[in-house]
């Protein structure tokens, strides 16, 4: 059945309805999201944030099964109904071609939704790797083992990547990265607050609780778990902060393969990359050499039996949601109720949808958008993509702090900019992947396996500009440097709360800046920026003008730092610079393009609000997100985005055509001295 626009909206929410119509209509309708989600009782020049979405987040306290409530819970929740409906219609079908999508759709749901088959089947579907880290005898051996290890995504010790190279995007190389730890960043291991240490001795208290769950049978559970911190520690040691992994030529370090092999003699890359169906590598890109150098010093250093503990603990861990209850269980313990102050698990028709979501991402889009997508997405995204395009133009030909020689440069880059809309053209051949109702961790091994050849088959190989990163029933965006392109799945038309299509103040608010604003600047923020119009890394501005740009990002690290979150934590200005600079030039760019619709131009908006006000709502709609405490400290310790309310009050304290539309005043909390407001783009 073809679902419209209007059903998708009525999944998301049957009670609130645009205040736009005629005055007879809305004599019977209901009240615009815009003006209900509001606490009154706050002062929009004060916390714009919690003014435009405090009502909202009083009468909706986040589900004990969830971490954050809000908009992307809103429309992620529509979109788990719709692939419920695909997964469960499909797991009906008993004449589905084996083979066939419906048949791996409704094998894959199945199998997750099995718990009585999950519990009986224990850990045997990791047998065979288990056993071969038992095997395990001597340290020429560890480099085949760690290949087995990563084909199926468990991430032992570093991490490996096949993918454009920054400095000639045409070409697939291979990088090697930081990585093989359990907790979720270096700081982790070594941050003095209270906090941090409470985490961090939880953490080893979950290792030891885990692998004494995962090994009933072994003597001294103790010592496996203190080996495993003890390694993992020690990588985090030779790890790069958050912000320092920011720097994109510091990340690339390329070097020949006898370069590597020199600088770790203690493990056999050939062996590794053979065993991962990677041949005739002359080169590779290493992100962090101090780190590959650190890894080879654990290596020489550690026990074989301390290895075996630590690659026992990274192969079950990886797998732990798809297990036993009780493994599962610890595993959610630790990862979701201490780091994330979750209390319950999702129910398992949710859990099994997202993960079928996950693990078959197109073959999900594909029957998502030929039955659930509105038809016009692409034509409405690329009229507000291209319009918002047109004003950064404007923007690039009139700034006074840019050289016209490096101007040239951008507004070429700007008019190369790739948009893909919606959904792709072309879907990933899933044809290798097998998929039964025998077992839902083997499942998800092949699933993984498959995504991880589908990367190593690209090296050596043109890059596949079509291609795209993310599915169209996902609720998120992307701009990728290397290719020069944004990518805006289909599902961002969902406006929670607008029956049709929302008015151009909304759009432009939460498309328009939230998304294709935010996406286009990152091609010109910190990072972006040092990436050309055909995504090659590349210095293509003039000493002069590079200078006077850093001076500008500094005034934003220096405005981010200084939020403070929970008790003491601040943001990191450094690390969430990328993110702020597209949070400012989105919404900057939303605004004024939706200025030159018939709507901004008009002397009223809808439902008594202004059209600057309406805009504005709009913007903060789209970032209409709380979070559990422990959640909140994560993002702040792991994430490269500010938290939610920063993405509102940070970039709006910086326009004045905001101050206008609430009267912000020296006397109110989001005012900023002209001196420091910082504009950019």
């Amino acid at each position: 059945m073809k679902v419209n626009f209007l059903t998708i909206s009525i999944l998301v929410s049957t009670l609130i309805i645009s205040c736009k119509g005629n005055k007879e209509e809305q004599k019977n309708s209901f009240i615009s999201p815009l003006v209900s989600n509001r606490d009154t009782t706050i002062n929009p020049a004060d916390d714009f944030f919690n003014y435009a979405n405090g009502g909202w987040f009083k009468r909706n306290p986040i589900p004990e099964s969830e971490t954050t409530n809000g908009i992307f819970l809103a429309v992620k929740d529509s979109v788990n109904n719709v692939v419920r409906i695909i997964c469960e219609k499909a797991a009906k079908e008993k004449s589905a071609v084996v083979g066939s999508n419906t048949q791996k759709i409704g094998d894959f749901f199945y199998s997750a939704s099995d718990t009585l088959n999950i519990e009986k089947d224990g850990l045997s579907s990791l047998e065979k790797y288990i056993n071969d880290i038992d095997k395990l005898s001597k340290k020429e051996e560890i480099a085949g083992l760690l290949a087995s290890l990563t084909r199926i995504a468990t991430g032992p010790f570093f991490g490996i990547y096949v993918g454009r190279d920054e400095k000639n995007s045409s070409l697939n190389s291979v990088s090697i990265y930081q990585g093989g730890i359990g907790l979720p960043d270096r700081e982790y291991y070594f941050g003095t607050d209270v906090r941090t240490k409470s985490i961090r001795e939880k953490y080893k208290n979950h290792l030891l609780r885990f692998m004494s769950l995962s090994f009933p049978n072994e003597k001294d559970s103790l010592k496996s778990s203190q080996n495993i911190y003890s390694i993992e520690e020690k990588l985090a040691n030779v790890s790069r902060k958050l912000e320092d992994l920011r720097d994109p030529y510091k990340n690339y370090n390329k070097m020949s393969f006898d370069a590597l092999q020199k600088s770790t003699p203690n493990f056999d890359w050939k062996t590794f990359l053979s065993g991962i169906n990677l041949t005739n590598v002359d080169s590779v890109i290493v992100g962090q050499p101090e780190f590959i150098i650190g890894f080879n010093a654990i290596l020489k250093n550690s026990s074989i039996d301390e290895i075996k503990n630590y690659l026992k603990f990274h192969l079950i861990g990886s797998y732990a949601e798809f297990l036993n209850k009780k493994i599962k269980d610890q595993d959610f313990y630790f990862y979701e109720t201490v780091l994330s102050g979750t209390q319950t698990q999702k129910p398992i028709w949710k859990q099994a949808v997202e993960q079928t979501n996950k693990s078959l991402g197109e073959l999900i889009g594909q029957e998502y958008v030929k039955d659930y997508l509105p038809a016009n997405t692409k034509e409405k995204f690329k009229e507000i993509g291209d319009n918002i395009i047109a004003v950064f133009k404007e923007h690039l030909l009139a700034l006074d702090w840019m050289s016209e020689e490096t101007k040239k440069k951008a507004l070429v880059k700007l008019s190369t900019i790739n948009m893909k809309l919606g959904y792709p053209d072309k879907w990933k051949d899933y044809s290798k992947l097998e998929v039964s109702r025998k077992s839902y961790c083997l499942n998800v091994i092949n699933a993984n396996v498959w995504a991880f050849e589908d990367m190593i088959k690209k090296y050596g190989k043109p890059v596949d500009r079509t291609e795209w990163n993310m599915t169209p029933q996902t609720y998120n965006a992307y701009y990728d440097p290397t290719l020069n392109e944004f990518v805006i799945p289909g599902c961002n038309i969902i406006v929670p709360g607008y029956q049709g299509m929302p008015p151009d103040a909304v759009l432009y608010g939460i498309i328009g800046g939230g998304t294709f604003g935010h996406e286009i600047t990152h091609g010109f923020d910190d990072q972006g920026s040092q990436f050309d119009e055909k995504g090659n890394l590349n210095n293509w501005w003039t000493k002069e003008d590079r200078e006077k740009f850093t001076s500008k990002t500094k005034l934003l690290v220096e405005q981010y730092n200084g939020y403070t979150v929970l008790d003491s934590l601040h943001v990191n200005g450094a690390a969430t610079l990328g993110e702020n600079i597209a949070d400012l030039g989105g919404c900057i760019m939303g605004y004024e393009a939706f200025k030159k619709t018939k709507d901004g131009k008009a002397d009223k908006g809808e439902c008594g609000f202004t059209p600057d006000q309406e805009y504005f709502l709009g913007f903060a709609y789209g970032w209409m997100v709380q979070r559990r405490s422990e959640n909140l400290a994560k993002q702040i310790m792991t994430d490269v985005h500010s938290p939610a309310m920063f993405r509102i009050n940070g970039p709006m304290s910086n326009m004045p055509e905001f101050y206008k539309a609430f009267d912000v005043k020296p006397e109110n909390k989001m005012y900023r001295d002209e001196k420091i407001r910082v504009k950019i783009w």
